[in-house]
């Protein structure tokens, strides 16, 4: 049986995360990493006293540092699996089977997620622009036809995970993974899956307009390599 790991990188999540992490060990995923990246709440403690693994960064360095914190500490525990999970109450556990099905089927090295294959709860129309308008640009840039351009709900088999680097410590990640399946042809699958919008996942979440710089980055990135 695939040994499956979650990476889930955590920011002062300490308002939901104890009840994601307790819903994922119910849900039989017992092989749970999460990389606190310097919070100020009481997130790491939190995590210890759920007894999952936790990796923790001294000063907050952004989501994609800690991605690949938590693959690094995942491969080297033997991961056949990694999937990445948000902290803050967005994604489905159920949906975990899906996402990771299509690599248990040798059907792709890296699964993503896609809320507009699946659901966007309560999605603000200008956050659907501008997910509509990275779909676009990734296309542009690297050639490849997806639904969704900033999904945190993926899966990667062990060959994807040795294989991807993420340079980049913030959100420029999720365009990255873009780069890094193009660059090292990596066959790619997406999948439907759920985001539920509320207050607080707003709150927590991006500003919209720092995707334009994501785009402007990676568009600097690729043409330097």
């Amino acid at each position: 049986m695939a040994k499956v790991y979650i990476v889930m990188p955590a920011f002062n999540e300490a308002k939901r995360m104890g009840s994601i992490l307790s819903d994922l060990k119910k849900a039989g995923y017992k092989n749970i990493i999460v990389v606190d990246d310097g919070s100020t709440d009481d997130t790491i403690n939190i995590a210890k006293k759920k007894g999952v693994y936790v990796l923790s960064h001294v000063l907050n360095r952004g989501q994609g540092a800690s991605l690949q914190t938590g693959i690094d500490f995942a491969l080297s525990k033997g991961a056949d699996i990694i999937v990445t999970y948000d902290a803050d109450g967005q994604f489905v556990i159920k949906e975990i089977i899906s996402v990771i099905e299509p690599i248990i089927k040798n059907e792709a090295d890296i699964v993503l997620g896609s809320r507009f294959l699946g659901a966007a709860k309560n999605i603000p129309l200008s956050k659907k622009i501008v997910l509509k308008i990275g779909v676009v640009v990734v296309f542009i840039l690297y050639g490849i036809k997806i639904t969704d351009s900033q999904c945190g709900f993926r899966a990667l088999s062990r060959r994807a995970a040795e294989k991807i680097h993420l340079s980049y410590d913030r959100m420029e990640h999720a365009a990255e993974f873009f780069l890094e399946i193009m660059r090292n042809n990596l066959k790619y699958k997406e999948v439907p899956i759920t985001v539920i919008y509320d207050e607080y996942s707003l709150r927590k979440g991006q500003d919209w307009s720092k995707s334009f710089e994501l785009g402007i980055k990676m568009l600097i990135k690729k043409f330097m390599r």
